[in-house]
């Protein structure tokens, strides 16, 4: 009798802490200082897009929690990379060499690995990109072969995922003044304060892909 009497005590316990604890989350995450409302209408599936420049240094520095959201996103729930082209650090051909740089990396299955030595060439050893050549002869460094590197620059696919990458770009141009930047579902922009820890910013992202 007695351990049924606790066990009903625990159910009755566990029962009223379920909604404290989502209403504790509602709370902690506010509209106009966490998150944005940018549009009236969400995307058909849930998604994560990260805007971002190989230029940016905080970019650079934010690719480990990027790291991060992407292996704590739930099964069903994308992560797109859209790179811009509106830095002033570079100038404008070597920002557009660089988005197709990335989608030939993700064409070739390996965009994370080129995406970092990229990343690692430009912050690290303090080293210029000019134009299309020099990202070609980072990705040979990396182990690609040249000869397929040229060739899918040249290929349909690659044009097409680099206007696919454009197009996000133009769709949201007037929201994303600064980068990085994430967008959630099409609908939701979400601010990271100083305060936050890099879990609760992982959280933030995480708790907007739920949200109606």
């Amino acid at each position: 009798m007695k351990t049924l009497f606790a066990a009903l005590v625990l159910l009755m316990t566990v029962s009223l802490l379920l909604p404290i604890q989502a209403n504790a989350q509602v709370e902690l995450w506010q509209e106009g200082k966490h998150y944005k409302i940018i549009s009236d209408t969400k995307t058909a599936k849930p998604e994560v897009t990260e805007y971002f420049s190989f230029w940016c240094p905080a970019c650079y520095r934010a690719e480990p929690v990027v790291k991060q959201i992407k292996a704590q996103l739930p099964e069903g729930v994308a992560f797109n990379k859209v790179h811009v082209n509106f830095m002033g650090m570079a100038g404008p051909q070597a920002q557009n060499d660089a988005t197709m740089a990335m989608q030939i990396g993700r064409a070739l299955k390996q965009e994370d690995a080129m995406n970092g030595a990229i990343f690692n060439y430009i912050h690290r050893q303090r080293s210029v990109i000019n134009d299309l050549s020099d990202i070609r002869s980072i990705f040979v460094v990396n182990g690609v072969d040249g000869a397929q590197f040229d060739k899918l620059a040249k290929s349909f696919s690659v044009r097409s995922l680099v206007k696919r990458n454009n197009d996000k770009l133009a769709e949201f141009r007037e929201h994303v003044s600064g980068v990085p930047n994430f967008i959630i579902n099409g609908k939701y922009q979400a601010t990271f304060t100083r305060d936050m820890t890099v879990q609760q910013m992982i959280d933030l992202v995480l708790w907007l892909t739920k949200q109606a």
